[in-house]
């Protein structure tokens, strides 16, 4: 039976691309709450909580299935958008695949979003209901919840994990499981996040079926299988920590999640002893961090990969993983929106070391092209244009965005400047778009320029990416004063009085007496990095 159309506002894979791909066995007819299926009567441990509480198969399994019930019971139907802010608990698990088995479809906010996105995403998505935690290091999701439902008028229910105030606790939603009609493969099982030229983020619409070929290929590529232990360093709402394998692709082959408390060394270099971890995903900033740990923490790291993209590995950084951590490292370059390369277990060190390796599917392809769309010759650098099995065609209601970021015939503009080796690997060169890249989060700086544009003490406003020896780059504001400049205190109290997440405030403030031009009349962020560069070197 062919499958219906994709949902409204949802580009889907023209008919003979899914054709093939169900054909050459990257689409399996999986839907994604059947992950814990094989597994469902088992004791053996399936998630590890930030307490230390072991949960077992058999039980993340019926709480899943419970908690769907209860959705079902609210009046949630398949094809229902939910938005779902949780750290990194055993919830997370248990609510998005619950929400799978019903067809609802999370919307996964980042645990540093705050009413600015968290509203957003709620609107844009005509979300009917919020999942939160009560709180999560020192901040209240309820209090953000409350705004939100003010705001957003879709949003009936707010179901918090933890002490409920006046909405729903998650306990009171659990129901007895009953039969649900579920969705199909080839519907939309969750939206993802990217960040947008507004700021704001677009919805990425990944599929059961493309999610699941992801899901089991990066579980072969890192060689996790049921003897395996992931622990989520990273917010499990991030791509890298859910499904790279992560905690959806480790529970799907029968593995163990560790969730720990806070990804401090500390905390995560016992709980790698103590609980036998052999995969982590780490950015740089962090794995310099552990590496820096090293000297006080005697803990054997032979037996554990660790999986580091998102920004830029220097080589020395990469070779110590091996040299001095004693670990293993893979090497890969992600994106929300699909395509993954990676170096592989087997691959030679210089491989490993300088660069992010080749496609997770053969199905997976790659161009690298010019700024007129023509291909480069190999070896040199252009813009990554990319299309696959688990690659989106659209972005979730966009239609101008899509236009923009989406050949034709079905590529996706990643604007990432990339060279293809003679050999076939893949090394990012850096960025075309004006995103900074902090330690592997993406800050826009248009989103920054457009709330401080707001301040009445700030004429005009360029905020730029400059280089930091731990994070990569940290945003940095370039402000004409209207007058009295304000304290770097009082810009960033003004950034989150306007609702702007704590991980995107800047670094450094530089009061100036006008912004340098190019020759068009842009402002020339090239100049304004150099010349902090030069006066900070």
């Amino acid at each position: 039976m062919r499958p219906e159309a994709p949902m409204p506002g949802v580009a889907g894979h023209p008919p003979a691309f899914a054709e093939r791909y169900r054909a050459e066995g990257y689409w399996r007819g999986q839907v994604l709450g059947d992950l814990l299926r094989p597994w469902s009567g088992s004791e053996r441990t399936a998630v590890v909580d930030p307490q230390g509480r072991r949960w077992s198969y058999a039980e993340l399994d019926r709480q899943a299935d419970r908690f769907a019930a209860g959705l079902a019971a609210l009046g949630i139907e398949r094809g229902d958008r939910i938005v779902v802010q949780l750290p990194n608990i055993a919830a997370f698990a248990s609510v998005s695949i619950g929400c799978y088995r019903l067809g609802a479809i999370p919307v996964y906010g980042l645990p540093g979003h705050r009413r600015r996105e968290i509203s957003y995403l709620a609107g844009h998505a005509e979300a009917v209901a919020l999942v939160v935690a009560d709180e999560y290091q020192g901040f209240s999701y309820v209090e953000l919840a409350r705004e939100t439902q003010k705001e957003v008028s879709s949003v009936r229910h707010v179901i918090v994990v933890g002490e409920p105030a006046e909405f729903l606790g998650f306990e009171q939603v659990l129901a007895e499981p009953v039969p649900l009609p579920g969705p199909r493969p080839s519907d939309v099982a969750f939206f993802l996040l990217s960040g947008g030229t507004t700021g704001l983020p677009k919805l990425i619409p990944r599929t059961h079926d493309d999610y699941a070929y992801q899901l089991y290929a990066a579980a072969e590529a890192t060689a996790t299988g049921a003897d395996g232990c992931y622990l989520a360093s990273l917010p499990v709402a991030h791509n890298a920590a859910l499904g790279c394998p992560g905690l959806l692709g480790t529970l799907a082959v029968g593995g163990k999640v560790v969730l720990p408390r806070n990804p401090s060394p500390d905390v995560v270099l016992d709980l790698v002893e103590s609980e036998r971890v052999t995969l982590t995903t780490l950015m740089p900033p962090m794995v310099q961090v552990w590496r820096e740990a090293r000297e006080f923490f005697e803990v054997d790291l032979s037996d554990l990969v660790i999986q580091v993209g998102s920004a830029h590995l220097s080589p020395d950084l990469a070779a110590s993983i091996t040299s001095e951590m004693g670990a293993r490292l893979t090497h890969w370059f992600g994106m929300a929106e699909g395509l993954l390369t990676c170096t592989r277990l087997d691959d030679p060190e210089e491989v490993v070391i300088g660069t992010q390796g080749r496609p997770l599917a053969a199905a997976d392809e790659l161009k690298v092209v010019d700024e007129n769309d023509a291909e480069v010759a190999p070896g040199e650098v252009g813009e990554l244009l990319t299309r696959g099995p688990y690659t989106i065609r659209g972005y979730y209601r966009a239609d101008d965005v899509n236009a923009r970021a989406f050949t034709a015939d079905g590529f996706l503009r990643t604007g990432d400047l990339v060279r293809i080796t003679a050999e076939g690997n893949m090394v990012v060169e850096g960025r075309l778009k004006d995103v900074i890249n902090k330690g592997g989060e993406k800050i826009v700086a248009a989103e920054l320029e457009d709330v401080l544009g707001l301040h009445p003490a700030i004429r005009q406003v360029a905020v730029v990416g400059v280089p930091h020896e731990l994070m990569g780059e940290v945003p940095c504001v370039f402000a004409v004063p209207d007058g009295e400049m304000p304290t770097p205190a009082q810009v960033r109290e003004f950034l989150t009085a306007h609702g702007v997440a704590t991980y995107k405030l800047p670094d450094r403030i530089e009061a100036v007496a006008a912004l340098p031009r190019t020759t068009v009349g842009k402002i020339d962020k090239q100049r304004l990095r150099a010349d902090f560069v030069a006066g900070n070197g």
